[in-house]
């Protein structure tokens, strides 16, 4: 997304619809790397939290413009200032241009190359083009990826908790953990996932019993701590291309796009999958690193019959008093985030 610095922190207002049927709402429109948030004018309370590359524009060439965080999305922004709408025109015109246009010629040594691909895939190892298709997908079909199985899960699961006041703290707790830039979506799952998880795109799932039955947020911010820590041992990408199969992964690498139904049944798969945990080293780098302690996570994974007395023993901040990570009136607005 480098061809989007020049608008970094970029700042206009809009009119904001959180459902087709509801009331139209006055929201300030704030351009990160990676994300786009939308935040009451008054309060500055943050209202949605949209990733860029998702961000669809519903009415081209039409003023004022209206734009959605996803093709299946119920959100609607309206925006009149022409800077920011270049903005996203931008961003849209990077999205089109990761996915591969090829013409008469190219089409047929593409052709050609997926034969012999197809041909080395069925005697050799399915798992060497799973893995080489997953390093090549660009940001922005890693991030609509991401989201197709997200929709998957929620079948199973709900949607995601969207409590008025509690996202705005969930956001909040994101930037304390990852800091301001390429800042992971959060996202509380109501039911049906019972460990930490994650999906392509920079996407957090969390169980709602870490936020009801903590007693602070660290638990929290651990567990999406971790969640960051794996990925990056694992590309969470390999297990979406594993689920969608050998055609389907081909034709995601030959011309950039997977095919509809291909995702079908991911969520029961992903969710009853034992993912396991990073190492107890590299989670202790990454909690010494973003200053969390390390014990209220260790005690819900015990929780989640997942034990780790090596991390309580190697917790820095044990016996002390940490710096909080957001407000108490955060975490009383977090926990209602699956509440209303």
């Amino acid at each position: 997304m480098t061809a989007l610095k020049q608008y970094t922190r970029l700042e206009s207002t809009g009119l904001w619809r959180e459902t087709p049927d509801g009331q139209r709402r006055e929201v300030i429109v704030r351009m990160g790397d990676a994300t786009l948030m939308l935040a009451d004018p008054k309060s500055d309370q943050v209202l949605s939290h949209w990733s860029l590359p998702a961000v669809l524009r519903l009415n081209p060439g039409t003023r004022p413009a209206l734009f959605a965080p996803g093709e299946e999305a119920t959100e609607e922004l309206e925006l009149a200032d022409d800077q920011m709408i270049a903005a996203l025109k931008t961003v849209q015109s990077a999205v089109k241009s990761a996915v591969p246009h090829p013409g008469r010629l190219r089409g047929v040594l593409t052709l050609g190359v997926t034969l012999a691909i197809l041909g080395l895939a069925a005697w050799a190892l399915p798992g060497v083009l799973v893995g080489h298709t997953a390093s090549v997908v660009p940001p922005a079909k890693r991030a609509e990826i991401g989201q197709r199985a997200l929709d998957d899960i929620t079948r199973l699961t709900g949607a995601p908790c969207d409590g008025e006041m509690g996202l705005p703290a969930l956001a909040r707790l994101a930037e304390r953990v990852f800091g301001p830039k390429d800042t992971p979506i959060l996202y509380v799952l109501p039911e049906g996932l019972s460990r930490p998880a994650h999906l392509p795109g920079g996407v957090i799932l969390l169980p709602r019993a870490l936020v009801e039955t903590g007693e602070g947020p660290e638990a929290l911010a651990g567990a999406a701590l971790a969640e960051s820590v794996a990925e990056a041992r694992r590309d969470p990408m390999l297990q979406v291309l594993d689920h969608a199969g050998l055609i389907a992964t081909f034709r995601l690498l030959t011309t950039g796009d997977l095919p509809e139904g291909a995702l079908q049944g991911f969520g029961e798969a992903f969710l009853r999958s034992d993912r396991g945990a990073p190492p107890d080293a590299a989670l202790i780098a990454a909690f010494e690193q973003a200053q969390i302690p390390l014990t209220p996570y260790a005690e819900a994974r015990a929780g989640l019959g997942r034990p780790a007395p090596g991390l309580i023993a190697a917790d820095p901040y044990k016996g002390l008093i940490p710096s909080p990570l957001i407000s108490d009136a955060d975490w009383i607005a977090l926990q209602s985030v699956c509440g209303g």
